[in-house]
């Protein structure tokens, strides 16, 4: 009891509040800007944070790490364009239901279930890190490679109507990020001798260019006609989702609160594969699977709870082993080890109140985010006011912006715009994209993880086999690939049976 006063002291401070507050604001800023990620906010918050003291700095860290991981889905719902590459299964509904007027409740919904998965992921955390790391850290190669594994056959589910075109899609995608040097070998790989391929495609990047170019094209392509303007998206209305609407989702916030939960605290996953298996989850056990990608609310919520959960997750490993996740948390760890606190089981020993602030402080960051994007949603939806021309050409100079700030590459801004010509290509012979985003998010995880296994057995296929999680992976793989081709034989069949009644 002693710890947690001493916490709430530490947690409770004007600065810390207003450090959080902070860091709240510019991961959102950051995370609703294509190009401009949190990770890349993370990076130039670190250096402010080393004259503030521990909890404060920690604090500012945290709140720039969740509010960028939640601001991604302004862009997502509004442009169908991902701010990250944890919002981008968000886009696959969030964007439907702002054509069809439903901007604002797609926004409102987004961050309170963000919210409830950030909240019930750091309650799990706080009650299980024991266990949890010990599961997480039991993870090697071989489990890493089977989960990923079963996360791609989710791609079945997001492949439309055609599961040939959904695979040459994914196929495609797992091209993609096969572009530049081997990260195993050095060997490069699909470069042409290009020099500048040798960095190959960054995930972002591509990102940008397969949803902003085909939206900058088809708003440049568009007639401006004067009665088009009083469209349903113009005339949004600032409106928040209904208690009845979350109370009725919420058995599916909390399946995908576990799920983002236990992705985050496995590292090398993330907030992207979280938010892809959410999705495919929701859309698997929903009544209406039929209305997914059509603007289902479910399609919003599910990913959306996952990739937050994501956030307490990924603190299990990263405060009880020393483990981060991914870039952000990486930068996290810096943060913590500037200020004197080393992760391990000694950390919960030596600086109980400093871990206990740490834990008030993603409450309080999300208290923060909360308030700020409800706040925000009368602003955000005015975007849609600005027609589109305009808005195409204010996306572009962002997107342009964002894609050559990441690796200050000019190279980044060709590989965009090429991507964003073939998509919207793909797009007009009605070849699905989503699963493109899926071969670039799981490719580089599926290989390396593959390959640092094969190296670990010297090459015996064995270690797949001996692992009773592999062989569970593998085996949940194999049945979504069955039910998948199931429906679509019976789907099939359905059609032939109905244009038989037709012709006859």
């Amino acid at each position: 009891m002693e710890y947690f006063l001493s916490a709430f002291a530490l947690a409770l401070t004007p600065m810390s509040i207003a450090a959080i507050g902070l860091g709240a604001l510019v991961g959102l800023i950051f995370g609703s800007i294509p190009g401009l990620t949190f990770t890349v906010a993370l990076a130039l918050a670190l250096p402010i944070s080393f004259s503030m003291d521990t909890v404060p700095a920690i604090g500012l860290l945290l709140g720039t790490y969740i509010g960028g991981m939640t601001g991604g889905s302004v862009s997502a719902i509004l442009l169908g364009i991902p701010g990250t590459p944890s919002a981008a299964a968000t886009v696959l509904d969030g964007h439907p239901m702002t054509r069809n007027g439903d901007a604002s409740i797609a926004l409102g919904t987004a961050v309170i279930v963000s919210v409830f998965g950030g909240i019930f992921s750091l309650i799990i955390m706080i009650v299980s890190v024991d266990i949890v790391s010990k599961v997480a850290i039991s993870f090697g190669p071989a489990e890493i490679f089977a989960l990923v594994l079963f996360g791609f056959s989710t791609i079945c589910g997001l492949c439309g109507r055609s599961l040939i075109k959904g695979l040459i899609s994914g196929v495609l995608g797992l091209m993609i990020m096969t572009i530049g040097l081997d990260a195993i070998e050095g060997v490069p790989r699909m470069t042409f001798g290009s020099v500048n391929m040798l960095q190959g495609v960054n995930l972002l990047v591509a990102l940008i260019g397969l949803f902003a170019v085909p939206f900058i094209i088809e708003a440049l392509g568009e007639r401006s006609d004067p009665a088009s303007k009083a469209t349903k998206i113009v005339n949004v209305k600032p409106e928040l989702p209904s208690f009845r609407l979350l109370f009725r989702n919420v058995w599916l916030m909390i399946r995908c609160s576990f799920i983002g939960t236990g992705i985050g605290a496995i590292p090398g996953t993330g907030g992207a594969i979280a938010s892809f298996l959410a999705y495919d989850h929701a859309k698997r056990f929903s009544k209406k699977p039929e209305t997914f990608g059509k603007g289902n609310i479910e399609g919003v919520i599910a990913p959306e709870t996952a990739n937050n959960a994501v956030t307490g997750g990924t603190l299990i490993p990263l405060l009880s082993l020393g483990i981060p996740g991914d870039p952000a948390t990486a930068i996290v760890l810096a943060g913590l080890m500037i200020h004197g606190l080393v992760p391990g089981p000694a950390l919960f020993m030596n600086n109980a109140a400093e871990v206990y602030g740490v834990y008030i402080a993603v409450v309080i960051a999300y208290v923060w985010v909360l308030g700020l994007q409800l706040l925000g949603i009368r602003v955000f939806v005015h975007v849609l006011r600005v027609p589109r021309d305009i808005l195409a050409v204010v996306v572009l100079v962002l997107c342009t912006i964002g894609a050559y700030s990441i690796r200050n590459s000019p190279f980044d801004i060709y590989a965009m715009a090429v991507i964003g010509v073939a998509a919207y290509v793909l797009v007009a012979v009605r070849i699905p994209i989503t699963p493109i985003i899926l071969g670039m998010v799981l490719g580089p995880t599926l290989e390396n993880e593959f390959r640092t296994a094969m190296m670990l057995s010297e090459g015996s296929a064995d270690i797949f086999y001996t692992s009773p999680t592999v062989l569970v992976f593998f085996g949940l793989a194999g049945l979504v690939i069955l039910f998948q081709g199931l429906s679509e034989l019976k789907i099939s069949r359905r059609n032939k049976q109905n244009a038989g009644v037709s012709d006859a």
